[in-house]
């Protein structure tokens, strides 16, 4: 297994991640429904579907094309506040991604650049219960991974680990953000979907690379 992430490794692991996602979409909206409006599962279906139409249509071989035209594709969808979120995470990461591959530092940065972006396009952080819960301990333990030098592989399953930790842990948190905020503590005792969803692509990543 190569010890890093190519244009190829990539699709791989994005057509895992979008896999997850979409035969999750029922549970997802499972648990949107509790806190909310319910159709978390369809919108990161949407989402999931922009994912897959891209990679199908993208011709270059490069990793910042192919996540900037991801990025695009995600704003586009009717998602409601989903599509302009995973855009930006998308835009950002692209920024940061180059051309070609991408060892476990530079995977690391791609991940920190799209949440820097990502942070310009709301104010929620963790603690906050909602998809940044997932997604910030799952970029700092890929970054912690790698700074150990530890192979692109092992800083994966560090990164869905901790994705898993921090989408089970706002179950005890009180919502922030969206419509769950308006429940209050009432929020408390139920998984945030937004993390849960993101907690599902960073487990697409580790299968993704690990069948590449």
């Amino acid at each position: 297994m190569a010890d890093h992430v190519d244009y190829d490794v990539m699709r791989r692991m994005w057509a895992s991640a979008a896999e997850r996602v979409r035969n999750a979409k029922q549970t997802l909206s499972t648990l949107d429904a509790a806190t909310g409006d319910g159709d978390h599962g369809t919108a990161m279906g949407k989402v999931a579907d922009a994912i897959t139409r891209t990679m199908d249509n993208h011709g270059d071989k490069k990793l910042a094309s192919l996540l900037a035209d991801i990025g695009w594709a995600a704003m586009g969808t009717d998602a409601g506040s989903t599509g302009p979120l995973y855009g930006s995470w998308f835009l950002g990461m692209s920024e940061q991604a180059g051309d070609t591959a991408l060892d476990a530092a530079e995977f690391a940065g791609m991940l920190e650049a799209g949440v820097a972006n990502l942070q310009l396009n709301t104010k929620a952080k963790p603690g906050d219960k909602t998809m940044m819960d997932a997604l910030v301990p799952a970029t700092d333990a890929i970054r912690t991974a790698a700074n150990e030098g530890r192979s692109i592989a092992d800083a994966l399953n560090a990164g869905a680990h901790a994705a898993a930790a921090g989408a089970e842990a706002t179950k005890q948190m009180v919502a922030a953000f969206g419509r769950a905020r308006h429940i209050g503590e009432r929020s408390i005792g139920h998984v945030d979907p937004g993390a849960a969803s993101m907690s599902l692509i960073f487990a697409g990543f580790t299968e993704g690379f690990t069948n590449a």
